[in-house]
C-alpha cells in the first residue's frame, strides 16, 4: 500500500519513472526489430519512445523560480530529475540503431542532398566576410567540396554494392572529412571581426552535424576494430571543437531531416556526439 500511497503523494515523480520505462522499453524493441507498425514515416516504437523522452524534459524543466519554502522541498527532486534526464539520453534511441547495413547505408545517402547544400553555403560564404577574414575562411575550407563529393559517391556505391572494400573508403573519407570541419572550426572561431566570426562559424557547423551525423551511421555498420583505426586517424578531435558547436542549431537541423520532435532530435544529437567522444574522435 505504501507504493500505491506514494504515486499519489509524489506524482511527478512517479510520471519520470514511468516515462524512463517506456523510453527503456522502447530501446530494447527497437533493437529487437519490433516496431509495432508505423506511425507517419517512423514506427509506433519509435514514436513511443521520442514522447516519453519529450515529456521527460517537460515534467524535468523549472517553469518558474520556486519560493524560499520550496526550496529545500524540492531539492532532491530536482537532483533526482537531472540524474534521471541522463540516464534517458543513455537509453539507445531509434536514430542510433540501424535495423540492417542497407537501411543505415540509405540514411547515409539520404543525408547527403543536405551535406552538398550545406557545403555550397560555405562557399557562398566567403562573400559575407569581411576582405581580410574571406581568404582565410576560403583556405580553411578549401578542401569541403572535393572532400564531401567523394564521400557522397561512396556513400551511393556502398547502398548499390555493400562490400568490405566499399565500406573501408567509406569510413577513411568520412574521417577525412570530418577533420577538415574540425579544423574549420577552430579556424573560424579565431576570426577577431565579430560579424564575419558568426556568418563563418554558422556555415560550418551546419556542415559539422550532418558530417557528426553520417560519421554515427558509419560507426553502426563498422566493427569495434575498424571504428578504433578511424578514431586513430582523427587528430582534432570532437571534445575540442564541442565548445564551437551550436547544439540548438544542430538538434533543428536533425529535426528537420527526420520529421521528428526538436526533444528528440536534442537526445540523438547529444547522444551521437557522446558516442564519438567515446570512440575516440
Amino acid at each position: 500500500m505504501n507504493s500505491i500511497s506514494n504515486i499519489w503523494k509524489h506524482p511527478k515523480t512517479s510520471a519520470a519513472g514511468l516515462l524512463i520505462a517506456v523510453a527503456s522499453v522502447a530501446g530494447v524493441l527497437s533493437q529487437q526489430g519490433l516496431t509495432l507498425g508505423k506511425a507517419g514515416s517512423g514506427t509506433v516504437v519509435s514514436l513511443a519512445g521520442a514522447l516519453a523522452t519529450a515529456l521527460l524534459g517537460l515534467i524535468a524543466k523549472d517553469p518558474g523560480a520556486p519560493s524560499a519554502q520550496q526550496v529545500s522541498g524540492s531539492t532532491n527532486q530536482q537532483a533526482k530529475l537531472g540524474a534521471w534526464m541522463l540516464i534517458a539520453l543513455l537509453i539507445p534511441l531509434p536514430w542510433m540503431q540501424g535495423c540492417s547495413g542497407t537501411s543505415v547505408a540509405q540514411d547515409i545517402v539520404n543525408w547527403t542532398p543536405a551535406l552538398q547544400s550545406a557545403v555550397a553555403t560555405v562557399d557562398s560564404t566567403a562573400s559575407l566576410l569581411a576582405p581580410a577574414d574571406a581568404p582565410v575562411f576560403s583556405a580553411a575550407t578549401s578542401g569541403f567540396d572535393a572532400a564531401s563529393n567523394l564521400l557522397v559517391a561512396q556513400a551511393k556505391a556502398y547502398l548499390t554494392n555493400p562490400s568490405a572494400s566499399l565500406l573501408a573508403q567509406l569510413q577513411t573519407q568520412i574521417v577525412t572529412l570530418q577533420q577538415q570541419v574540425n579544423a574549420a572550426l577552430l579556424q573560424s572561431a579565431r576570426i577577431v571581426d565579430a560579424a564575419s566570426q558568426k556568418h563563418a562559424m554558422a556555415a560550418v557547423q551546419a556542415v559539422s552535424t550532418i558530417v557528426n551525423a553520417i560519421l554515427a551511421l558509419v560507426q553502426q555498420i563498422s566493427s569495434k576494430a575498424a571504428v578504433a583505426q578511424m578514431a586513430s586517424h582523427a587528430g582534432v578531435k570532437l571534445a575540442i571543437v564541442q565548445p564551437y558547436l551550436d547544439e540548438s542549431g544542430a538538434a533543428a537541423i536533425v529535426a528537420t531531416h527526420y520529421v521528428e520532435p526538436v526533444a528528440e532530435a536534442q537526445a540523438q544529437v547529444a547522444q551521437a556526439e557522446q558516442e564519438e567522444v567515446n570512440a575516440g574522435f
